[in-house]
């Protein structure tokens, strides 16, 4: 195989394995309460989590074998230095566990292709309503059912209307709710997975996500799958300072505050955002 890849290829031989482990995400997820649940630094796991993360793993090294592919998943992540291949497979088998234990339906899977840091193959599957949200880098971004594909194009936010702000069900407090407050008008949109958030944006139901990161940080297994889906989108995924995040870097966290929405709004809340951790650090 060669290193100038068929992107289109690579997600016609991931989307059937996808759909696999949507089928079995959803079958642990209605036996939920019969899942032992372990703690991982201060985050759940379950039995759900490490079976779809070998699942996928062993699924894509058939046709993307680890000479040219590393696979940086959050069950099997080490600490220590970016996986030297080519192209990085880079895995969230189950995120959102916190909204899959409650059973909000706001989980999803995440899977990105990344070649010199940036994810050139994105897929985020939302396995309770049944949909796969893919992007190739240049190509677009799209929401497939069983039954066919839609393009999605992020719209800009309605003039007059509150601002719609998608915020995590297990982060945020009152920090979030002090910047949030400076935006004007906001309709707050509790919401799990970082997939759900995004695709919830892309499909035109939400307008913006911020994270102001803390105690904690967004690993890349967070990120880079929803990055190229909000990107391939025509929306804006950014720190707030403008800068794209990069992945397969020394260290898997990004502590940068995050700003996901339509261009139109990025700089206003990016330059806000600075200017509130400035003054409130």
């Amino acid at each position: 195989m060669s290193e100038s890849l068929d992107f289109h290829r690579v997600l016609a031989t991931l989307r059937p394995v996808l759909w696999q482990a949507l089928e079995q995400l959803r079958q642990f997820y209605r036996h939920v309460q019969d899942l032992a649940v372990a703690d991982k630094g201060g985050d759940p796991v379950t039995i759900a989590d490490q079976t779809i993360d070998a699942f996928l793993r062993h699924a894509l090294q058939r046709d993307f074998p680890e000479t040219m592919f590393g696979y940086l998943t959050e069950e099997t992540y080490q600490p220590g230095q970016p996986l030297p291949q080519p192209y990085q497979w880079i895995i969230d088998p189950l995120d959102g566990t916190y909204d899959f234990l409650q059973q909000t339906g706001e989980y999803a899977i995440h899977v990105a292709l990344v070649h010199e840091q940036r994810p050139c193959v994105a897929a985020v599957v939302w396995p309770e309503q049944e949909v796969l949200f893919t992007a190739i880098t240049g190509a677009g971004t799209y929401r497939e059912t069983r039954h066919g594909c839609t393009r999605l194009t992020v719209a800009p936010p309605a003039s007059q209307e509150p601002l719609r702000v998608v915020i995590s069900r297990s982060h945020g407090g009152d920090r979030l709710r002090a910047f949030l407050s400076t935006l004007g008008r906001v309709q707050q949109i509790p919401m799990g997975s970082m997939g759900c958030k995004t695709a919830t944006i892309c499909q035109g139901q939400a307008d913006l996500y911020v994270n102001l990161t803390g105690r904690s940080a967004p690993k890349d297994w967070d990120l880079a799958a929803p990055d190229l889906i909000m990107q391939e989108a025509g929306g804006a995924f950014t720190y707030a300072n403008g800068e794209v995040p990069r992945y397969n870097q020394a260290d898997v966290q990004h502590w940068q505050p995050l700003v996901v929405c339509h261009p139109s709004l990025r700089s206003t809340v990016g330059d806000r955002l600075q200017a509130f951790l400035a003054a409130n650090p």
